[in-house]
């Protein structure tokens, strides 16, 4: 028996037959990003139902030299949950851990297996009158371990930050299957290094994310949805700090949008219509919330704040959403934008950040700079600039080809891009992690002492280099990737 087959045997015999498969049918879905961009291939799909299933496997693969891949709902932007293309990886499922260990919703505290559902995570909340302030567009299907191994934000890290500061406690399992258990909450710890915070964002190189407790806040009781119709987008940004100034921490999100994108979106979605008459070429949309105390007092507020920034100069007209249905259909309009990037063609996004000062400015400087050295292209800017986060895409000009454009001029503008942000003193990786999509980017243009921090720290937590590998860290000069399983 080969050693592969040895493997094989011993992890069956752990797992049993729901939790490993090599059916190919059943191992199709998980081998392709969301995004199409990287498929690879796989030994295995093992399902572990536990933490002691997943600490077992873990030290078995680590007699048997064989890479591990975690994947949760298969839903990131970057390729970090793909296994590559030799075969030798076995790919992680914790989908099948989905339950929740414990809710104390006088603590507003919820512990949760890595496999939960974010949006599950919603519903069980809300039916205790609490809420978990972190959404995004793929909420049915991103469970709570890929959002903590990626440290995904969206459109309420404005006021609550991104995952990092949701994650109260963690566990998870280490390349040598030692169990890290941090689930226990503590306002005050000074005992030495904050490891879960090493552990997340670190897209499952350093370890596998089993389980997290997590805050919880108290249900929104009224909530004020406003879009905006502004000139620049310079103005944006001196609106949302007179957002900030007069609504405090009512204010939940603040997304700009450019002519552009909501016009694709009119083309692109039958529903769609437009929040305000006549052309702008910058549109921004704000929600204020208030819980119990405040709902009272919530229009007055909403409606005191456009009227201000109209006598301002800092918008040229604006609507407040006259109830949840037009709410939800503002937001649509948001959430919309990508689909109908995609329908017009081909386009590369850039997930970036720069100091939140700085933003709009990088926006007005950067959009003609990418034109003028792509002639043909568009530059578009959505998204959070309330944290300094937005999603620069770049159209391909008319009559590319989808596929062939991206893997050539395409890989151009992206360098590009890449440089104008890091010159602005910025990420080119703002919320959906680095995966293997932006891997040597971030060897070529991270700061040489930060890099070798983190070689270091990949080197002395996972020896072997089998946890997901390929993904995040780069390797350093000279150095050979992890061999895999005999044939």
């Amino acid at each position: 028996m080969s050693e592969q087959d040895t493997f094989l045997t011993r992890a069956r015999e752990l797992l049993g037959e729901r939790g490993l498969t090599q059916d190919s049918e059943l191992l199709k879905p998980w081998l392709t990003d969301w995004r199409g961009r990287f498929t690879g291939r796989a030994l295995a799909l093992a399902s572990p139902a536990s933490t002691e299933e997943v600490a077992a496997l873990v030290r078995l693969c680590a007699s048997h030299c064989v890479p591990i891949v975690p994947q949760g709902g298969n839903s990131g932007m970057s390729g970090g949950a793909t296994p590559d293309e030799s075969g030798t990886a076995l790919l992680l499922s914790l989908r099948r851990m989905s339950k929740v260990r414990r809710f104390d919703v006088a603590a507003r505290e919820i512990t949760c297996e890595a496999g939960y559902v974010l949006q599950t995570l919603h519903e069980a909340a809300a039916a205790e009158g609490l809420r978990f302030p972190l959404t995004l567009g793929g909420k049915g299907t991103a469970t709570l371990g890929g959002l903590i191994s990626t440290n995904a934000g969206g459109s309420q890290v404005l006021r609550h930050g991104s995952m990092r500061a949701q994650v109260l406690g963690l566990e998870a399992v280490l390349a040598d299957g030692g169990v890290f258990d941090s689930l226990e909450h503590l306002k005050k710890d000074n005992r030495g290094f904050d490891l879960k915070q090493l552990l997340i964002g670190s897209e499952g190189t350093l370890g596998i994310v089993t389980a997290a407790t997590l805050r919880l806040l108290p249900a929104v009781a009224e909530r004020a949805v406003l879009w905006a119709g502004l000139g620049d987008i310079r103005d944006a940004r001196r609106l949302l700090l007179h957002a900030e100034e007069m609504a405090g921490d009512a204010l939940e999100a603040f997304e700009v949008l450019p002519r552009h994108s909501l016009e694709a979106v009119l083309a692109y979605s039958p529903n769609a219509r437009a929040p305000l008459s006549g052309g702008h070429e910058w549109h921004v949309l704000i929600e204020l919330i208030a819980d119990q105390s405040g709902a009272e007092r919530l229009p007055a507020l909403a409606q005191e704040l456009l009227e201000s920034a109209f006598e301002h100069g800092f918008i040229e007209n604006a609507t407040i959403a006259q109830n949840e249905a037009q709410a939800e259909a503002f937001w649509a309009l948001r959430e919309e934008i990508s689909p109908a990037e995609r329908a017009i063609g081909p386009a590369m996004q850039h997930d970036i950040a720069v100091p939140v000062a700085r933003m709009a400015d990088f926006v007005a400087e950067a959009v003609p700079a990418v034109e003028r050295a792509f002639p043909g292209t568009r530059g578009i800017a959505f998204g959070h600039l309330g944290d300094g986060n937005v999603h620069f895409h770049v159209l391909a000009p008319e009559g590319a080809q989808r596929g062939a454009w991206e893997a050539g001029q395409g890989k151009q503008v992206s360098a590009f891009v890449h440089d104008l942000v890091t010159s602005w003193q910025g990420s080119i990786s703002a919320e959906h992690g680095i995966g293997q999509l932006k891997r040597d980017e971030l060897a070529r243009l991270a700061d040489p002492v930060q890099l070798a921090m983190m070689q270091r720290i990949k080197q002395a937590l996972d020896p072997q280099g089998l946890l997901n590998p390929g993904k995040l860290v780069p390797p350093p000069p000279h150095t050979l990737a992890p061999a895999g399983p005999a044939a």
